[in-house]
């Protein structure tokens, strides 16, 4: 029996900054390394021939699955690995990755995503968690769609436990910085390739969510809310339940609208389609916070406790099962009047995350002594 071969597939233009970190993670993991460029100009190229690359120039289409699809055409391996070049394999659990070379049912592999987001460096407190594929048996049945944010097509297959095996693996995903999202000609030609995708006749209602997810982070928060709730009305309309990504950022642009009571009670029927989604329920509390409805805004930040940050099926920020629900709590408790219970959550939140200002700020507006001091020395060095 001929041993099993994993291939590393990857399509780049221009990134010189990310491409050798990414490589670096995991080349001595992986039995071959195949990268299309899609038209770089600077030491992209020469960065991915050094580091032992298959190298192949693909001529750009306005199309990323095409150009990922292309790549997969060139793999010799039994087991594909893809990876964006700003992405790093951990180093803790990389090994694992070749666990799929030992299985017989399964064809997709999950690993887990770290997406940070914020200034730099990064920090693992500001960072969305999510469980992907992104191994696969190297199959013709499998390959990607979407002229932008391109998807692996597993629609019909039928998935099961042993069609999926879960790797200790984690994945380091740089590209939500502040430094990258802020890209303007990036952010353009994601603009114009959503447009023009939009313009098919029967478009997938992804397309409507990534238009959304585009102008929310271009602060065009107004047209974002107008776009996902269209994306949400046509996975309804085509009989699919909208996937949990859309009311995350439906909620999330009603606070940053100050929509509060345009955003209460609808948030408990999204609740209602993903009951064990703890980031819907911290935004149930903080809607309902800014509502003067401390008592019921308590139950739900108790409620992101007990659920906690373990399911990553749904894209989850670190912290809203833990350091951001405690912070809300004693915000409650404070507005109630109980300083005890406040001074203990903001303890709380501190202790998870010792760099969360506003619980430090919270405290020495409350005249901790302990803290004030403990806080004055550090400040000394």
């Amino acid at each position: 029996m001929k041993s099993q071969k994993l291939s590393l597939c990857m399509i780049v233009k221009n990134e010189e900054k990310w491409l050798a970190r990414c490589l670096e993670s995991v080349k001595d993991v992986v039995d071959e390394i195949i990268i299309v460029d899609t038209g770089s100009n600077d030491q992209t190229k020469e960065i991915a021939l050094g580091m032992g690359a298959m190298l192949y120039d693909y001529e750009w289409n306005d199309h990323f699955a095409d150009a990922r699809n292309y790549g997969l055409e060139l793999a010799s391996g039994d087991w594909v690995l893809w990876l964006d070049a700003d992405e790093e394999v951990d180093e803790a659990g990389r090994d694992y990755l070749r666990n799929v070379l030992l299985t017989n049912e399964c064809y997709l592999g999950r690993v887990q995503m770290v997406n940070y987001y914020g200034s730099t460096p990064h920090d693992y407190n500001r960072s969305h968690l999510m469980a992907q594929y992104r191994l696969f048996r190297n199959d013709q049945h499998l390959r990607f769609r979407g002229a932008i944010h391109e998807q692996l097509n597993i629609e019909g297959l039928k998935i099961t436990a042993d069609s999926v095996t879960v790797l200790p693996v984690i994945v380091h995903h740089f590209g939500y910085l502040d430094e990258t999202v802020q890209d303007k000609e990036k952010m353009n030609r994601n603009l114009r390739l959503l447009e023009k995708e939009r313009r098919r006749k029967g478009y997938d209602p992804w397309v409507d969510y990534h238009l959304a997810s585009e102008l929310y982070r271009g602060g065009k928060l107004a047209d974002s809310f107008e776009n996902v709730n269209l994306s949400i009305r046509r996975f309804i309309e085509t009989g699919k339940k909208p996937p949990s990504l859309l009311y995350n950022l439906k909620y999330t642009i009603l606070i940053g609208l100050g929509s509060f009571e345009g955003a209460w009670p609808g948030i408990d029927l999204a609740i209602q389609l993903y009951p064990d989604y703890v980031d819907l329920h911290l935004y149930k509390g903080i809607i309902l916070m800014r509502l003067r409805q401390y008592d019921k805004a308590l139950e739900a930040f108790n409620q992101c406790l007990r659920i906690k940050e373990v399911n990553i099926s749904h894209l989850t920020m670190v912290g809203a099962g833990s350091f951001y629900a405690w912070y809300y709590i004693g915000y409650c408790y404070q507005e109630l009047g109980d300083l005890v219970r406040a001074e203990e959550a903001y303890r709380m939140t501190l202790e998870l995350s010792p760099n969360h200002l506003d619980a430090q700020e919270a405290l020495r507006g409350m005249g901790v002594a302990e803290f004030t001091t403990r806080v004055q020395e550090e400040n000394k060095y």
